[in-house]
């Protein structure tokens, strides 16, 4: 393997806290917004462990919030690069809770995020990712299909940009 392609798992940063009240919202689960920051966080440190440059968040896609998490859990946030493009990374994320009395364990929500390696306010080129387990391939795979279809999904928001601005032009 060359310099210009490292594995998946030189990225991997897994991060765990335990859920405390003042982390949950009114139906006693923990917040999404929550989940979201620190999803965004960790995705961070994976994409500056890969590139070695400064990052910064292009985009995250949806957050599948799949079983709430509890003041009875603790979380574990695991990432990893999973694609490359020229200066972007795509980092998966999974959310693991764990029952502190149980032990049992299930996912609690997953994400894709892209991020952009900067030399300045420049993107830089970043090394290509290889992904060496079957998680790692077949998450690849995912993640290239939905950067396939992303491309679509900027054109729409442009287009909402554009409806908005005129609004933004005609209230002023």
């Amino acid at each position: 393997m060359t310099v210009e392609q490292i594995p998946c798992s030189v990225s991997r940063v897994v991060k765990s806290q335990h859920i405390f009240p003042n982390d949950l919202n009114n139906h006693h689960t923990l917040f999404g917004g929550k989940i979201v920051a620190d999803m965004d966080m960790i995705a961070s440190l994976s994409a500056t462990k890969h590139s070695r440059k400064p990052c910064v968040t292009a985009s995250i896609d949806h957050v599948d919030f799949i079983e709430p998490v509890t003041e009875e859990d603790f979380i574990s946030y695991e990432s990893f690069v999973v694609l490359t493009g020229k200066s972007s990374m795509i980092i998966f994320v999974k959310v693991i809770a764990e029952n502190l009395i149980t032990g049992v364990k299930r996912i609690a929500a997953t994400s894709f995020l892209t991020f952009v390696a900067l030399e300045g306010r420049k993107p830089v080129t970043v090394p290509k990712v290889v992904a060496q387990t079957e998680e790692e391939k077949s998450l690849q795979a995912i993640a290239l299909e939905r950067k396939n279809n992303k491309r679509t999904q900027i054109e729409q928001s442009k287009s909402v940009a554009k409806i908005l601005s005129k609004t933004l032009r005609s209230s002023n």
